[in-house]
């Protein structure tokens, strides 16, 4: 635990400074954009720091990594956490969603500033373009950083390999974000026996690999891991991802609203045709799947009907069969984790993070 404390504060401290000397470049060109600056560090400030500390677990895992400069790996790991924040600012645009970590998404936060300087025009378009901008100029932030890290780093090799895959990663969430949204159009002339599969690839695309596999991977690729090595932290990290993703799918339907810092059934307002939903439809008589269609992705839905579809997914047995599509991923992963060539202290480190990310109650 002090250890990823210190994780933590390093990264914060890189992040913490990345945005210093880009607060003098945007404060140059006008002092209007200080906005970008602050509502930057309000979202890139706290959070559980998953996918920095997989992305140490990855460095760590590959012998000798100890005696290696680490700064290249800190730029790294802050750059993911910068990538994400993008992610996430867009995604909140995407979803319609006005909140995040329990405070107002990066749109909702442009509004505010609209409808406080008395401006022309409406808020919410305001909000909504200056919240794209503001992922777009994260996203180059991320790409920045990363490579003032792999300039520190003494093995060009090892640099060019962590960029591939940082490169990679960002081409693949982006597609797995496109199929989130396409799901939520076109599942109704899909084949009714493709939902699942198509909702599991979502899964693997859009958050699991980019969440556990990709920061693994990097990691140890700017430690000058070999192919052998790589392919083992991929297997541990894709199912170790995929049930993650499958935990925070439960909990955009099921989670309290204080622990998650969203609200209690978002999924269902949004919605998100995730596994879960897959397998309610499957489970349910046909007026039963007609009802819970009709009302998933109403952005209306008041607490009553959320209420009433949570209770109709728990009678399904829908939540049982995701509990089991975890503990089966959670197992795979330790399987292919013990069977790697990673150091047994290692190994607990990595299988410790992985009870923390799979264990999220609601």
């Amino acid at each position: 635990m002090a250890e990823s404390n210190q994780l933590v504060d390093l990264v914060q401290t890189r992040i913490d400074e990345f945005l210093k000397t880009r607060q003098l470049i945007v404060t140059t060109v006008s002092p209007d954009l200080s906005a970008l600056v602050n509502f930057s560090r309000q979202f890139l400030s706290g959070g559980k720091r998953f996918r920095a500390q997989f992305c140490q677990r990855g460095w760590q895992s590959v012998p000798g990594s100890a005696a290696l400069d680490s700064s290249p790996v800190i730029a790294a790991a802050a750059a993911l956490e910068i990538f994400h924040a993008a992610a996430l600012v867009h995604d909140d645009i995407i979803d319609n969603s006005d909140t995040r970590r329990g405070s107002a998404s990066a749109h909702k936060l442009f509004e505010s500033l609209h409808a406080a300087g008395g401006w022309a025009g409406a808020p919410v378009e305001f909000g909504r373009a200056s919240a794209i901008l503001l992922g777009d100029l994260l996203l180059g932030w991320s790409d920045e950083l990363l490579d003032e890290g792999l300039q520190a780093s003494a093995d060009p090799v090892a640099a060019r390999l962590g960029r591939h895959e940082f490169n990679q990663m960002r081409t693949e969430v982006t597609a797995g974000q496109y199929l989130d949204i396409l799901e939520e159009r076109a599942w109704l002339v899909q084949p009714e026996e493709e939902l699942l599969e198509r909702a599991m690839r979502v899964i693997v695309f859009k958050s699991a690999k980019y969440s556990v596999q990709a920061p693994l991977v990097i990691g140890a690729a700017l430690a000058g891991a070999d192919t052998a090595h790589l392919d083992a932290l991929r297997a541990f990290g894709l199912p170790l991802g995929i049930a993650y993703q499958l935990r925070d799918d439960l909990l955009g339907v099921f989670g309290d609203a204080s622990v998650t810092g969203k609200p209690s059934g978002d999924d269902l307002r949004e919605g998100k045709r995730t596994v879960l939903i897959a397998l309610t439809r499957t489970a349910l008589e046909p007026a039963a799947r007609d009802y819970l269609d009709g009302l998933l992705g109403d952005p209306g839905l008041d607490a009553a009907q959320i209420l009433s579809l949570q209770e109709l997914i728990r009678a399904s047995g829908a939540v049982e069969s995701v509990e089991t599509l975890i503990t089966d991923q959670v197992a795979d992963a330790r399987i292919a984790l013990h069977a790697s060539p990673i150091a047994p202290e290692v190994r607990q480190q990595l299988e410790t993070l992985a009870e923390t990310v799979t264990r999220r109650s609601f």
